[in-house]
C-alpha cells in the first residue's frame, strides 16, 4: 500500500493498451514472483537486450528475419534462470484456451520470457515455476496491475554496488501515454545494480545508502569521487520489462521501439546496462487501433513510459519502508 502523501509520476498502465491483459503471481514464502503480459489475439513483437548477463527465452525468433511473426504472451520473472520455467505455465494456460500458432496438429503458444536475479533473498529453492506462470495468467485482466513489491518485482533490489546491506527495494511499475489516438504503455521490473533517479531533477529516488544507512549515497557521484564498489557476481541484478502499443507494427518496427525504450532506462538508472545486469525490454504491437503510427513518436513515448514506470516501481516499493534491512 502506498503512502497517502506519495506523489507519483505518470498515470495509466500497460493494461491501458487495447488487446493487453496483465497478471501477477507473488510468492510470499520468499520475495519472488512473475508477471505475464497476455495478448490474446496475438501481437507483433520485438526485443532488445542491453545488459551483459541476460536470462531469456524465445528471443531469437523475434528477429525480423525469422519466421514467427506473432507472440501470445510475454513472461517476466524472478528466480534467475530457474524462473524461465514460468513461461511453460503460460503456454499451458494459452493452449487450454486454443490460443497459439496453428501448426496443423496443435496450436503452439509463443511466450518469450526474461528473468531477473532475486535468489539472494530467502530460500533460493523457492522460485517461480510453471504453476506460478499459470496462476499469473489466471489472474490476468485489463485492469491496472498492482505495482511495487509484486510479481516479477517482488524480490527486486537497487543500489547494490556497495554491498547488498546498503541496497534498497526495487519493484515493478507501469505507466501509459496516449497521443494522436494511440496508446503506448510499459511495465518494468527494476532490479538494477545502480541507483534510480528522477530524470527531471537528477535526485536519487532509491539506491545505495550511506555506510550508516540513513541517507542515499548517489552511486555515480561516489564512483566518480573514487569510492570503489564491492563487485557483485555477474548476472545478480537485471531490469526487465515490456512496452506495448495498440498501433499496427511490423517486426522491424517493434524491434526499433524496444531499442528506443531502453533510453527510458538510461534516463532513470545509473549505472545501467552493466556487466552485472541482463537488462532486456520487449515491445508489442497489438494492432487493435487498426492503423500504424508515427514510428518516431511511438519510440519517444516508449522511452517516456519506461522512465515513468521505473520511478513508480521504486517509489511504491519503498513508500512505507526506506530501508531494505
Amino acid at each position: 500500500m502506498t503512502s497517502p502523501t506519495l506523489t507519483l509520476p505518470g498515470s495509466g498502465s500497460i493494461a491501458s493498451v487495447r488487446g493487453i491483459r496483465v497478471g501477477h503471481h507473488t510468492d510470499r514464502r520468499r520475495a519472488t514472483g512473475c508477471t505475464v503480459i497476455i495478448a490474446d489475439a496475438g501481437a507483433t513483437a520485438g526485443v532488445d537486450v542491453r545488459g551483459a548477463a541476460p536470462g531469456t527465452r524465445e528471443t531469437d525468433l523475434l528477429a525480423p528475419c525469422n519466421l514467427v511473426d506473432r507472440v501470445h504472451a510475454i513472461m517476466l520473472a524472478g528466480g534467475s534462470a530457474f524462473g524461465l520455467d514460468a513461461a511453460s505455465g503460460a503456454m499451458r494456460y494459452l493452449e487450454e484456451r486454443g490460443i497459439g500458432i496453428d501448426v496443423g496438429v496443435a496450436k503452439v503458444p509463443i511466450v518469450p520470457a526474461a528473468v531477473l536475479f532475486d535468489l539472494d533473498s530467502g530460500d533460493p529453492r523457492i522460485r517461480p515455476d510453471a504453476d506460478a506462470g499459470y496462476q499469473a495468467c489466471v489472474a490476468a485482466s485489463a485492469n491496472p496491475p498492482a505495482e511495487g513489491s509484486v510479481g516479477a518485482g517482488a524480490g527486486a533490489t537497487v543500489g547494490k554496488l556497495f554491498g547488498r546491506q546498503r541496497a534498497m527495494k526495487g519493484g515493478l511499475g507501469s505507466a501509459a501515454l496516449t497521443v494522436d489516438g494511440l496508446t503506448v504503455g510499459a511495465i518494468v521490473a527494476v532490479n538494477a545494480v545502480g541507483d534510480v533517479t528522477d530524470p527531471a531533477t537528477g535526485r536519487v529516488l532509491a539506491g545505495a545508502r550511506s555506510a550508516d544507512g540513513d541517507s542515499l549515497l548517489d552511486t555515480r557521484a561516489a564512483l566518480l569521487a573514487g569510492e570503489l564498489p564491492v563487485a557483485p557476481l555477474e548476472g545478480t541484478a537485471t531490469t526487465i520489462g515490456c512496452v506495448a502499443t495498440d498501433a499496427v507494427l511490423t517486426k522491424a518496427q517493434a524491434q526499433r521501439i524496444a531499442r528506443q525504450a531502453h533510453d527510458g532506462l538510461a534516463r532513470t538508472i545509473n549505472p545501467v546496462h552493466t556487466s552485472y545486469d541482463g537488462d532486456t525490454l520487449f515491445a508489442l504491437g497489438t494492432g487493435a487501433a487498426e492503423r500504424p503510427g508515427n514510428l518516431l513518436l511511438l519510440g519517444v513515448l516508449a522511452a517516456e513510459v519506461v522512465a515513468i514506470a521505473v520511478q513508480r516501481a521504486v517509489m511504491i516499493a519503498n513508500a512505507n519502508n526506506l530501508r531494505l534491512y
